[in-house]
């Protein structure tokens, strides 16, 4: 007997099938109904998520029971009604397509027509719903599958309202996507893997598949795999109207959430309705209650194109972005500032450093609020059971000696699901001290650099924690990290910062990439436990200079080496920063001589420059700092004179100050005296901007 290839087609597809149970006991459950419970059933869902697999499923269910299914592709006729009635004829094989629709309208049983590729039929739409389908018998159950949800004139109509029922896909859930590639002949070693690459699309999944039987290995990443990326991305996105489309969806992908104001800001264009519009009409793009956010995998696809296709512009999307969250951070507060902060963090996702050390949906069901009294046992609990009782002890000390430092991470229905203490050293005392090892600790390192700590807020990040989770990756671990962000852009006066960590050698690649040093004189023991502690000291490299230098390893592609920045004997005091001014415009063209100047290495030449900027650099930043605060005294008519001693003896000198004073016409105890105001002024607007 012959085997029809058909029969082995099918039999693979059908070996190859996994999942989708609800889909489909739903669609069996109508088919051997006595009265059809919808005459609709529509499913829709981006390119590749699996609609004509699964319509392929519901035909051989049907067929099975012995429905005759008929079948029309939007991608074999017109939009127009003559074009798809010819193509129903010839699939149901009659002369004519008055008999075609005689048959489906007068049908005693049960029939199945699926209509794939609905998007392409666009246009089709309302003679569908007002002309054809109302024609069709009670018993023919229509199958429709496309990209885009149906219209509102479906959902309005109050009869059609009740006879369709609609289904979103959705990517394969862990198990099933386990479960496919299994049945594809991947190795289970390789499942974690392939499933993270692909967040469980299916599409996705197949192509990984057939990687490995023609390659024999997987490398999953987007360089190592252009051809899985161009294919899905065919797929996603049919057409693109023109250019400034094209830059809308890369931008789109690039970011968190995109909103029209924040879009216009990317694309430097003004007006952006329309462009926005036409992305909340995509198939893969998602609303959301703060924005629009294409599907993960469709994000993953895109943002690999545009890295590998023009890097060029990739950085630029990501220069605009990280200005405009860092602008927005200074304006905003509150929940509002948190979302700020937790897009702009999303912008280091793809560094190979940060990627492993976040959750990327920490933002999801949970809120940081103050402790409440109903709370402390729930805290005390979850630090006894990380920590032990004595940790847990210091907890409910620190709750009571400094509530205003204490955040329970809640869930919407307000249960405490993770913890965050900050304490502020500047304000405790001998006794806390005494109370507490990491406080005696801490204080003992400012006191060796000799950090005074009455004059700036220094924090201690003294507990963070997630209830279920401790101190391992986690949502809470995400944004307590994005919280403690908040604090280092928001404190007044922050000096210094301290974050310690039960395993401080798992967190270490993180903390070296947001330039936080390792302190072992910090470290502590509580419990016979031992806690090793990273600090930053934020006025060596404060905030602008910090943001600028996570700017810079935004998109490294390599694991940083943190670099030597300045310490805390690299702060100057107000006495020897003026002297530094001095001897800076004494050398002002000499750059062999000013790179080894403490200007060089302090915080408003860091604030320019960036920290990882070369000794060249931080010269050309310095030199640049000292001509503008000169043309500031210029610009001053009563600061002129002084602006001239400076010009006559640092920027265009004379042969010597005598020299300086005669062309000047000025007594050379009066030009002293206005050299010596005008270094004076000059130092002063320096210091402004170095504190």
């Amino acid at each position: 007997m012959t085997t029809r290839l058909a029969a082995r087609l099918s039999l693979e597809r059908q070996r190859r099938f996994v999942g989708r149970s609800s889909e489909l006991g739903r669609f069996g459950t109508a088919l051997t109904a006595v009265d059809l419970p919808f005459a609709v059933f529509y499913i829709h869902g981006p390119g590749g998520i699996g609609k004509t697999t699964l319509l392929n499923e519901y035909a051989l269910l049907a067929e099975t029971a012995g429905v005759p299914v008929y079948r029309l592709d939007g991608r074999n006729c017109e939009p127009v009604p003559e074009s798809f009635l010819a193509r129903l004829t010839r699939t149901i094989g009659l002369a004519s397509s008055d008999l075609a629709l005689e048959q489906l309208g007068t049908s005693r049983e049960r029939l199945v027509l699926v209509i794939d590729s609905f998007e392409l039929l666009a246009p089709l739409d309302p003679w569908l719903r007002e002309h054809f389908l109302p024609q069709l018998s009670a018993e023919v159950l229509v199958l429709i599958a496309g990209r885009e949800p149906l219209s509102f004139a479906w959902r309005s109509d109050p009869g059609w309202r009740t006879l369709v029922h609609s289904i979103a896909l959705q990517n394969f859930s862990p198990t099933e996507g386990s479960d496919y590639l299994e049945r594809c002949g991947i190795p289970p070693e390789h499942h974690s893997a392939a499933l993270a690459f692909t967040y469980g699309h299916p599409l996705a999944l197949a192509l990984i598949a057939d990687m490995y039987m023609q390659r024999g290995t997987l490398a999953l990443h987007a360089d190592a795999a252009p051809d899985i990326i161009r294919t899905l991305l065919a797929h996603f996105v049919q057409k693109v109207p023109g250019p400034a489309h094209r830059a809308a969806l890369e931008a789109c992908a690039l970011l968190s959430l995109t909103t029209e104001g924040l879009l216009s800001e990317m694309l430097l264009i003004p007006e952006v309705h329309e462009l926005f519009g036409w992305l909340c009409s995509l198939s893969f793009i998602e609303v959301e209650p703060y924005g629009i956010a294409p599907h993960d995998m469709v994000r993953e696809a895109l943002d690999a194109d545009l890295r590998w296709r023009n890097p060029d512009w990739y950085a630029e999307l990501h220069r605009r972005a990280r200005n405009y969250y860092a602008q927005q951070i200074g304006l905003v507060s509150g929940r509002r500032q948190q979302r700020m902060l937790n897009d702009y963090v999303f912008l280091h996702r793809n560094n190979p450093v940060v990627r492993p050390f976040f959750s990327w949906k920490y933002s999801v069901g949970l809120r940081p609020e103050a402790v409440r009294a109903a709370d402390l046992a729930a805290l005390q609990t979850m630090v006894a059971a990380h920590e032990g009782e004595e940790s847990a002890a210091l907890a409910v000390y620190w709750l009571g000696r400094q509530p205003a430092g204490a955040l329970a991470l809640r869930d919407d229905g307000g249960e405490p699901l993770g913890y965050l203490q900050l304490v502020a050293l500047e304000q405790t005392d001998k006794h806390d001290r005494r109370r507490d090892p990491a406080i005696d600790a801490a204080l003992q390192l400012l006191e060796t650099r000799g950090v005074d700590r009455y004059g700036d807020t220094l924090t201690l990040f003294r507990f963070w924690m997630a209830r279920d989770t401790y101190q391992a990756v986690s949502a809470a671990q995400s944004l307590i990290f994005v919280r403690a962000v908040q604090h280092y852009l928001t404190c007044a006066n922050l000096g210094f910062s301290f974050f310690p960590c039960a395993d401080p050698a798992f967190w270490q690649d993180i903390f070296t990439y947001a330039s936080f040093d390792r302190l072992p004189e910090a470290d502590f023991i509580v419990g016979g436990r031992h806690y090793g502690v990273y600090g930053h000291d934020w006025r060596a490299v404060p905030p602008t200079a910090w943001l600028a230098l996570l700017a810079e390893r935004e998109l490294a592609a390599e694991p940083v080496v943190d670099l030597v920045l300045p310490s805390a004997s690299s702060v100057l005091s107000y006495e020897a920063f003026t002297a530094a001014v001095r001897d800076a415009m004494r050398d002002l063209a000499r750059p062999d001589l000013l790179q080894n100047n403490p200007l060089a290495r302090s915080r408003v030449v860091y604030a320019v420059s960036g920290a990882q900027a070369s000794a060249e650099q931080r010269v050309a930043a310095l030199q640049e700092l000292l001509a503008t605060a000169c043309r500031q005294i210029e610009a001053n008519p009563r600061e002129a004179r002084l602006y001239r001693a400076l010009y006559h003896t640092y920027i265009q000198p004379a042969s010597t100050q005598e020299r300086a004073a005669a062309i000047l016409d000025l007594p050379f105890s009066t030009f002293r005296r206005h050299l010596k105001a005008g270094l004076g002024r000059l130092s002063a607007i320096l210091w402004q901007r170095e504190g």
